[in-house]
Parts: C-alpha cells; sequence; structure tokens
C-alpha cells in the first residue's frame, strides 16, 4: 500500500507581500513528492485554519519577511489547539530567528540561510 502523501500548506500572513520564497518552497516540495497547496499572501490565521480543515493538511509553512507572523502566529496556534487540530507549523523567510521557535510554540523555524535539504527535511520530520 503506497504512503500517504504529505499534504502542505504555504502562505503568507497579513499584508506581507513577499511571496517569491513561498512560491520557492511551493516548488521545492512539490518537487520532493508532497502534496502542496499555496495559498499566497493577505491569510489570517480564521483562514488558513479554514482551509487546514477543508483540505485535511498536515503541515503548515509560514513565509515570513515582515514582523506580522509575531502576531498571527499566536493566534493560528491558538486555533489550531482549539479545534484539536494536530497540524504543525514551520515559519520561514528572512525575519524569522531560532528563539521564535520556543517563543511562538512552532515546530520549526528556517532563516533564510536553510539549504533546500534543510528545509524538506524540516517538512518529512514534521
Amino acid at each position: 500500500m503506497p504512503m500517504k502523501k504529505i499534504k502542505v500548506l504555504i502562505g503568507n500572513f497579513g499584508l506581507d507581500q513577499h511571496e517569491m520564497g513561498g512560491l520557492y518552497v511551493s516548488n521545492l516540495l512539490r518537487d520532493a513528492g508532497m502534496e502542496v497547496l499555496y495559498v499566497g499572501r493577505f491569510q489570517t490565521p480564521e483562514k488558513i485554519l479554514r482551509t487546514v480543515i477543508e483540505e485535511d493538511i498536515d503541515v503548515i509553512g509560514i513565509s515570513c519577511h515582515s514582523w506580522e507572523y509575531l502576531v498571527y502566529t499566536p493566534e493560528l496556534i491558538d486555533l489550531l489547539q482549539k479545534n484539536n487540530l494536530k497540524v504543525l507549523v514551520i515559519l520561514g523567510g528572512s525575519v524569522v530567528l531560532e528563539k521564535d521557535k520556543t517563543k511562538l510554540g512552532v515546530y520549526g523555524i528556517l532563516g533564510s540561510g536553510a539549504t533546500d535539504d534543510e528545509i524538506v527535511k524540516c517538512v518529512k520530520d514534521a
């Protein structure tokens, strides 16, 4: 019996206009054999939650290139917990810091220097 593909949602919070990183990672993960749903810019925690439920998402990847993730990530984590969803969140991008992992309660942090192999491994391990 074939294994179920990992299903990943990739998007940006709020007014963060920088989508090239998210598009790149979406293609990278797709090439690595994962099913990827790219939801793009202007996402809110509520919109992401709806999509996670509707699409049976395993991992959420948020591309972060503005500081809005500091407000929206705790809201998303809270919504996931309130809905008893065991979906792990990974933050990636130019502004995320390793200390955000513990502070925000996310599974992983992939800063601007993360390699393709590190990105794929982080998602697979999640």
